[in-house]
């Protein structure tokens, strides 16, 4: 179920899904997420409704808007369904009552009488009349496809006919207040709810939405709704499972015994099976080949042409004879016993093949399931009981007994050939995605046929390691043995870490290593501890803004929390002591803020900055500085700072600032990290926002790979790279 709810958390939000919307690159986001990612670009001279672009936070694919905007992408309807179904089975556990309670309106039967005459009327008599009436429904709740007949028989002395009264269901509207409800007009399929004419006005009126409905004759509810699942009580079967030849329902699929089977829709295995046409020459052609009348007669003239071929041994002449007769008296009468044997069969097919073609008219794609495997085992045994009436009487025999046949032999040895290693794999760059702390790793092979299974070797990279030398230490790499597919996800992972992925393909002859590939986990996603917040400050429910408010407020005083006069601040949630992480601040419209990270030790009672243990970088009115251990330096910045970019490279020892809106870098501090530092933000007026958990952008990747090399450079490292890692790209 963890694994689950990490599948169903928004990458920005780190909650729950809300209203999520369908990207283009197949990821999906929630509708309040998507749209502060939209405001974190606007400016005075960008507005919101000239936004058409924004990348996604998970591969960083640039997403296009119409003019509709955000309305404009698709709902994840699926995946909301999903996420209602998820919580009400984490609220509700296994014994406790979830079922959802529907409407379940009485149904009345009307009787619809048909008589026929059961007896021949005798004496003078005429017909005994009377009228029957049939007897009424035993329950007001019975189910609306069972069939209620009653037999009146009136038992006299001239046998009165007897008049089958059929009980026929009457559909009731499911809206109405009334007892007893009025009789159904219409069923609205997509409300699947059943209406009277009165109530059909009332609810669907003739404009959108309701205009897209589907309306049709009244259906009993159970055929509406279809069948339900065995396992999940109210759940309606929409998949197949075909492991167990089985049909199941979402929740079996997320959390059930077939989580990790193969399943099809139930639309493509209905179209799959209604294809599968009975042919009646697949059973009959054997039969009709051996009912051949001629086939006794190619027999005796084999026979014959034995003995002319014979004639100069005259005295084996009459012994080949003898015995041939007798095999031509065997043979008959096997050929005799076999054509009875296949007009029976012929007979019992023809019934099949009538009975295939009944089901084949099934519409319904769950019933006809349910019902296909049935007759398709039955026409598969039919088909290979087939195979018994292909005549075992050789026709055209010479009756040569002492030939041997090579061929077959010789068909092995010619087939014969030497098994290879496999070809080495390729992992696809592209088609890798990653997480704070799992990578997705996707490759492909060209003897996938040949494969018996792969494995998975990946290490840290940390850059600075020769690379040979670094395969060539087994103690430093993680080995995922025997997988069967070709994708797995690594879980566990480091955030904001590059990793260095093998994949090795393996047969009984050897195996082969693919090229290395080198990927990258991203950011460590993180939110405001409200534990550290200044009174004098407000936090949004999610944690993820903060706005200065000069109301104070009753808050509990902490060691963790800002103190004093002026230090309006606040901390992040996570310590980092490894990793590549970045995250933005939306600075809005405040003019006066401090962001950066610091040390837990550093004081909680004066400025950010103002001491040995953090680094920040902060504007107040049109000035930008950095500031650390109370030494201040001015940078540049533009005036129309909207969106501040803060990578933190706690492996390279760097802390950078960026404009993250014109894709500009602002400053760097070189840091020797000694202790694990916590993202800190500080502000005098108005509010920000930050957006954790992203991954580097490529600008940002090239200022840091730049910062990296002139590092190396100055300490004497720089060195030449192994030729495998030249031309590797970095998953974001």
């Amino acid at each position: 179920m963890e694994t689950l709810e990490s599948e169903l958390t928004c990458p920005i939000c780190l909650e729950l899904f809300e209203d999520p919307l369908l990207l283009p690159c197949a990821h999906s986001l929630c509708f309040n997420c998507a749209h502060r990612i939209l405001v974190s670009h606007c400016s005075t001279t960008k507005p919101l409704e000239s936004i058409s672009a924004f990348q996604c936070p998970t591969c960083r694919y640039v997403i296009t808007l119409n003019h509709r905007g955000l309305e404009g992408l698709k709902r994840n309807v699926t995946l909301q369904n999903i996420i209602d179904r998820f919580q009400k089975a984490s609220l509700s556990g296994p014994n406790s009552p979830t079922e959802s309670r529907r409407l379940q309106p009485q149904r009345p039967y009307t009787a619809t009488i048909s008589g026929t005459i059961a007896g021949t009327i005798g004496g003078g008599g005429g017909t005994g009349g009377g009228s029957a009436r049939g007897s009424p429904a035993t329950s007001s709740h019975s189910h609306p496809h069972t069939n209620h007949t009653n037999h009146i028989n009136h038992n006299n002395a001239n046998h009165s006919p007897a008049i089958v009264v059929k009980m026929e269901p009457r559909i009731s509207c499911q809206f109405c207040e009334q007892d007893p409800p009025r009789e159904a007009v219409k069923t609205c399929v997509t409300c699947e709810v059943s209406y009277c004419d009165r109530c059909l006005r009332a609810t669907h009126p003739n404009k959108k939405p309701f205009t897209s409905h589907r309306l049709v004759e009244p259906v009993p509810d159970t055929h509406l709704r279809g069948l339900t699942c065995l396992e999940h009580e109210n759940e309606k079967v929409n998949m197949y499972c075909l492991v167990d030849d089985q049909l199941i329902c979402s929740l079996c699929k997320l959390v059930g015994r077939h989580r990790e089977h193969q399943v099809s829709s139930l639309t493509d295995r209905f179209d799959k099976l209604k294809a599968y046409q009975v042919s009646p020459g697949r059973v009959s052609d054997a039969v009709m080949e051996a009912s051949k009348t001629s086939a006794a007669q190619t027999l005796e003239n084999n026979l014959t042409n034995l003995v002319k071929r014979n004639s100069e041994l005259e005295n084996q002449m009459a012994k080949l004879i003898q015995i041939c007769q007798q095999v031509e008296v065997m043979k008959l009468r096997k050929l005799a016993q076999q054509i009875a044997n296949c007009r029976q069969c012929l007979e019992r097919s023809s019934a099949l093949i009538t009975q295939a073609e009944q089901s084949l008219k099934e519409n319904d794609h769950a019933r006809f399931l349910q019902s296909a495997r049935s007759v398709a085992e039955r026409v598969a045994m039919a088909t290979a009981s087939s195979q018994v009436l292909i005549p075992d009487v050789n026709l055209n025999e010479a009756f040569d007994n002492f030939a041997l046949d090579f061929s077959r032999e010789k068909k092995i040895l010619e087939g014969l050939d030497y098994l290879t290693a496999p070809n080495p794999p390729s992992i696809r760059d592209e088609l890798c995605t990653a997480s704070h702390d799992t990578i997705t790793v996707h490759w492909t092979s060209e003897d996938e046929f040949s494969v018996t299974s792969y494995e998975l070797q990946y290490t840290i990279y940390t850059g600075q390691t020769n690379f040979i030398s670094l395969y060539n230490s087994a103690d430093s790499w993680m080995i995922v043995p025997n997988i069967k597919q070709n994708h797995y996800t690594v879980h566990g992972l480091q955030s904001g870490t590059r990793y260095i992925f093998f994949v090795k393909a393996i047969n009984q002859a050897g195996s082969r290593n693919s090229e290395p590939a080198r990927l990258k986990t991203n950011s460590q996603p993180f939110k405001l501890d409200p534990k550290t917040a200044h009174k004098k400050l407000r936090l949004s429910n999610d944690c993820l803004t903060m706005e200065k408010d000069e109301s104070s407020l009753k808050k509990s005083h902490t060691p963790e929390r800002f103190g004093g006069t002026g230090s309006y601040g606040a901390a992040g949630n996570v310590f980092i002591d490894s990793g590549c992480h970045y995250w933005e601040v939306l600075l809005g419209a405040s003019t006066w803020y401090a962001v950066g990270v610091a040390y837990k030790s550093a004081p909680k009672n004066e400025w950010n900055g103002k001491n040995s243990s953090s680094w920040v970088f902060s504007r107040c009115n049109n000035n930008f500085m950095v500031r650390h251990d109370g030494k201040e330096m001015l940078v540049e910045a533009s005036l129309q700072l909207r969106r501040l970019g803060v990578l933190l490279d706690y492996d390279n020892n760097s802390l950078s600032f960026h404009d993250a809106m014109n894709s500009q870098h602002i400053h760097t501090f070189e840091i020797s990290f000694l202790l694990p530092v916590v993202p800190t933000f500080m502000i005098w007026n108005k509010s920000v926002m930050i957006l954790s958990g992203l991954p580097v952008p490529d600008f940002v990747d090239g200022v840091a790979s730049d910062l990296q090399e002139h590092q190396q450079q100055q300490m004497g490292l720089c060195r030449q790279e192994s030729p495998y890692l030249t031309g590797m790209k970095t998953c974001h």
